[in-house]
């Protein structure tokens, strides 16, 4: 794959805000981004193209809450720098394999972002997408066997 365009980081930076937004916000975390991953809000910024897109973290969070008839307040919490890769992960994920939102959390929901955290922030977005990928692929085969 070729390196991004400026307006694909942009977003990708956009999203990572928005998760850091839903923290400081005192939003329970993986509710957040399981409401977010799956939401029509999330299928827009899959778009090629949409409005939203280039609306700004604070709107996009409303945009969600008044979709989902309210986040989830208060509960657990990850920190400033999770919830940023997280985000900024997922969008960039979305440009580098063409998934959707809802898959990519299928594959990697917000529990497996955070325990893979300290050991994938550090490496190259790409690698990172790659080996949960492949996580995923063995908790499949793993289930095929028991």
């Amino acid at each position: 794959m070729e390196n991004l365009t400026l307006e694909k980081r942009q977003l990708c930076d956009i999203q990572g805000r928005l998760f850091e937004l839903a923290l400081t916000t005192g939003l329970d975390c993986p509710a957040f981004i399981e409401s977010f991953m799956n939401s029509k809000t999330a299928a827009a910024l899959d778009d090629v193209y949409d409005r939203l897109q280039w609306a700004g973290e604070e709107y996009i969070l409303e945009e969600l809450n008044d979709e989902v008839c309210g986040l989830k307040k208060a509960g657990a919490t990850y920190s400033l720098e999770i919830m940023y890769w997280t985000g900024y992960t997922y969008r960039y994920w979305h440009y580098y394999t063409g998934e959707y939102s809802h898959e990519i959390f299928k594959i990697a929901d917000a529990e497996t972002m955070s325990e893979c955290w300290p050991g994938f922030h550090t490496l190259d977005v790409t690698m990172a997408i790659d080996d949960l990928k492949e996580i995923y692929k063995q908790k499949c085969k793993e289930k095929k066997l028991l």
